[in-house]
Parts: C-alpha cells; structure tokens; sequence
C-alpha cells in the first residue's frame, strides 16, 4: 500500500487555478522529486499537502488514513488540520528557523509544547538528530552565527524532530551557493539511504537524477510527465518536458 495517495488535486486563488487535477501515489522511503518552471504549481503543491493552503477539491490519504476528502469537510476543525500536519516535516527554502533560540531550542521548541517525551528524551533525540546532519558542536550557537548551509541542515534535522511519516522540501539549496548546496544534498542522500520518504521540490536536476526514485514534472498546475529520472530526465516524451530541460541546461 501506498503511504501517500493524492487524488484529483485542485487549488484555485481568485478565478485563477493553480493546480488543476493533481494525481500521484508514493510508496514507503520512495524519493519523489518534482520539478518545473516557476509558477507551475509546485510549491502551492506542498503547502496543500501540508495543509498551509485549503484544498479546493481531492483527497489526500496517507499511510491507508484519509486526512482530507473534499467530498467530507466537516471535519476539517483546526485542530485536525494540526494533526494532519504532524505527518509531514516541511523545509523551506529560507531556513525559517526562530533566530532569538539556539540551534537545540529551534530542535526541541514543538516536540516540547506538544509533548512529545520527557525534557531529557526530546533533549537527546534533538542530539542524535544534529549528530545525523554534522552539527552536533553547534548546539548553542543562534541561526545567525551559522552559514547558510548549516541553517538548512539545522531546519532538516527541526523537521525530523517529530518523526514524520513523509519528509517535504520546498527548493531546499535556492539560497545556497554551490559549496553550501552540496552539503544540504548529502545530508538528503543521507536520509534518502536511511530509508526516509520525501518528496523535494527541486532545481538540482543532477539531485532529482541520482538520488530520487521518480521524477514529476509539472507546468501551468498540471503533471505533464511522470516516470524514472531516466524517463523523466532522459529520455523525456512530452515536448514541453524536453523544451524545459534544454532551457535549463
């Protein structure tokens, strides 16, 4: 069985439709990488799936529960939106990590206020985590005393903090140089070979080919190709496919 079923997504802003029918299934530590020019609906993609955006219409099911059904709204009270949430861990592109914490408050703040163990046990899983992405000696460093690289690998490691089914990064190396791009995606390989499940929006087309089990490409709110990287990278059948990957590069 699928761990993320996503039928028939649809999100509109005004009488604008951003996503139009949105459909894919992703299996238990698959890598997902979708890929597109801007404004393709990518990222309003994840923020549905994460419930940062209202799903016009679709059903979004994950590890066999039904966490939204556009046919069923009623249930949809905020504090199922916030457990829906607890399924997914989000990277942004940005960091957004607080800077008035340090790196191990950023890690342990929401594990904390939800619970999650004992002050000893979510200190220690914060720990390990940092240790998992090279940063244990930052602990007690602040976001701005950090490079940008190790901001975002303390944001993976935040975003892990509360063991979510399904990882989801929004461009997670856009703000990086080169240098720090790299470290960002090894930390992802990483995970990916630890058997996480994740779905990375991304414009590292040499990641999206090496490291993911499928690749989605989008354009104007619709998947206009689906496959292997080596379908979807190599050997592409739609022209628009081909037209954005000879742009690109």
């Amino acid at each position: 069985m699928s761990i993320l079923e996503v039928s028939n997504i649809r999100k509109s802003f005004g009488k604008t439709e951003v996503l139009k029918d949105i459909s894919f299934t992703l299996e238990k530590g698959e890598v997902l990488s979708i890929i597109g020019s801007s404004g393709s609906g990518k990222t309003t993609l994840l923020r549905c799936l994460n419930f940062l955006e209202t799903i016009d219409n679709g059903k979004v099911v994950v590890d066999g529960e039904v966490l939204f059904d556009s046919a069923d709204t009623a249930k949809m009270t905020d504090e199922k939106i916030r457990e829906n949430r607890l399924n997914f861990g989000l990277v942004f592109q940005n960091f957004n990590l607080f800077p008035q914490y340090t790196v191990l408050q950023n890690l342990t703040l929401a594990p904390t206020l939800l619970k999650k163990g004992s002050e000893q046990e979510i200190k220690q899983n914060a720990l390990e985590l940092l240790k998992k992405v090279g940063l244990e000696e930052k602990v007690d460093f602040y976001p701005c005393q950090l490079s940008g690289g190790q901001q975002q690998r303390v944001a993976i490691a935040r975003a892990l903090a509360l063991n979510p089914k399904i990882l989801f990064f929004d461009e997670p190396t856009s703000a990086l140089d080169p240098e720090l791009t790299v470290e960002v995606l090894n930390v992802i390989k990483g995970l990916r070979d630890a058997g996480c499940t994740m779905v990375v929006v991304t414009h590292e087309m040499d990641f999206a080919r090496n490291v993911s089990d499928k690749v989605i490409f989008m354009a104007d709110g619709v998947i206009e190709e689906e496959g292997t990287p080596e379908e979807v990278l190599v050997n592409p059948k739609s022209e628009r496919t081909k037209a954005f990957l000879n742009h690109i590069g």
